[in-house]
Order: structure tokens, then C-alpha cells, then sequence
């Protein structure tokens, strides 16, 4: 006969966890970055600086793209997609712990799954790239909403996919967009350190968590750390939890 519970064991404080991808679960920053910088290099022979490319990771391509040049937009598009692609395996990184993160979750009964601005296809290959595919799903891509982040949409269309009351859920991100879409879906919201946002821009949208590493974000996920809200940045180099 198996033990009962432990009445004094952590309860993870949400039955849901949506996640970003990009920057998150998955570090294709510097892929998505370099993209940029070759898209732009090659259809209008500019240089775009790191932090401007990083600056529009979040939100999907294509009107991001045609917002930077209306006229070119389109080319700009064809041009990263197409060295993305053929870079992904090359540049993909995987964030250490991610994978046992997710299992740990799967373990305590949590639903995970991603809320992305990727296509779903190029999203699924991410997921493959770092290893994690056969431990979270996509439920919310690119195809699957007419707005995106920071709109509710994809972040209410990927809870109503899991059955679940946005209520209960927490959307987990790396960039202010995905604070934003969070609190507009009526869901908590823990912003991540280590991928494409600056902390104190993070904190500044006010998250329940800004996280500086992934085993605190297991800790806050799984109930073993109860999240304190911002209140503004630590000095540089500070770790843990704002």
C-alpha cells in the first residue's frame, strides 16, 4: 500500500504552467539575433545592433519585420526564416535544468505546455533542438490567434486547449510582452532573467517573480518558495529572487 501524502510537502501554488519559448525554455537568442542581423545584412546591406534585435524577441516576425520597413518587410521575412532554419541546429542552446524542471513538474501533477509567437512547426523544432520535446507540448503558436503578445489571446487560447481556468494558471517569460499578456489573460506571471528582457525593464512591469535562475523557478513552481513581488532591481549580480 502506498504512503499517504505528506500534509507537509510543498503544494505547487498553480495546476498550469504556460511557458514562452524562446528565451525561456530554450536559449535561441543568440539564434534569433544573429537572423536578424543576417536578414538585414543581406535584403538591405544595415547593421542592426544586438540590442535592437533583442529588443523585438517576443513578439511574432513578420509585423515586426514590415514595422522596421514596410517596404522590405516581406524580403526581410523570406531572409531570416531561411538562415534561421538552417542555423537552428548550430546555435540552439539548451538552459541547464530545463529538462529536469519539467519533469519534476510532470511529477507533481502540474500541466505544462508553450505559449509561443513561433510558427508551430519551427517551435516543435526548438523543443527538439534542446530536448524537451516529448516533456512539454505547443498549444499556442503563431497559426493559432489573429493577435499576439502582448494580447491575451494566445495565452487564454493555450489555457481553454488545456481545460483550464486562466485564473489558475501562471504564464512563465523572458520578455516584458509576456508580463503584459499575462496579466491581460488574468494569469500570475514570473518573469525570467536569462533570456532576451533586462531585469530591471522586467520589474518594472510589476511580474509576481522576476527569476534569475531556473532552480528557483523550480522552487516557486513546485511550492517550495512562496514569489515576492518586485519591488524594483537588486544591484547587479544579485542572485535568486527579486
Amino acid at each position: 500500500m502506498p504512503a499517504p501524502p505528506d500534509p507537509l510537502s510543498p503544494v505547487p501554488p498553480w495546476r498550469t504552467v504556460l511557458f514562452d519559448l524562446d528565451g525561456t525554455l530554450a536559449d535561441t537568442i543568440p539564434l534569433i539575433v544573429a537572423s536578424y542581423q543576417h536578414a538585414f545584412r543581406a535584403v538591405l546591406g544595415e547593421e542592426v545592433e544586438e540590442s535592437r534585435a533583442r529588443a523585438w524577441i517576443g513578439r511574432p516576425l513578420l509585423p515586426v519585420l514590415l514595422e522596421e520597413n514596410p517596404e522590405h518587410g516581406h524580403a526581410l521575412d523570406a531572409a531570416y526564416r531561411e538562415w534561421n532554419l538552417a542555423n537552428t541546429a548550430r546555435l540552439i542552446r539548451r538552459y541547464e535544468g530545463v529538462p529536469e524542471l519539467l519533469g519534476r513538474l510532470a511529477q507533481a501533477g502540474v500541466a505544462t505546455a508553450v505559449v509561443t509567437s513561433k510558427r508551430r512547426g519551427t517551435a516543435a523544432l526548438a523543443l527538439e533542438g534542446v530536448g524537451v520535446a516529448g516533456l512539454v507540448e505547443v498549444v499556442a503558436a503563431l497559426e493559432d490567434t489573429t493577435r499576439h503578445k502582448p494580447a491575451p489571446d494566445p495565452l487564454l487560447h493555450g489555457a481553454a486547449a488545456l481545460g483550464a481556468d486562466p485564473g489558475d494558471c501562471v504564464y512563465v517569460g523572458d520578455a516584458t510582452v509576456d508580463v503584459r499578456a499575462a496579466r491581460a489573460a488574468g494569469m500570475a506571471a514570473l518573469a525570467v532573467t536569462w533570456g532576451a528582457g533586462e531585469r530591471r525593464d522586467l520589474a518594472a512591469e510589476d511580474p509576481d517573480a522576476v527569476v534569475d535562475d531556473v532552480a528557483t523557478l523550480a522552487a516557486l513552481l513546485l511550492g517550495e518558495r512562496r514569489p515576492q513581488p518586485p519591488r524594483g532591481a537588486p544591484p547587479a549580480g544579485s542572485p535568486g529572487l527579486v
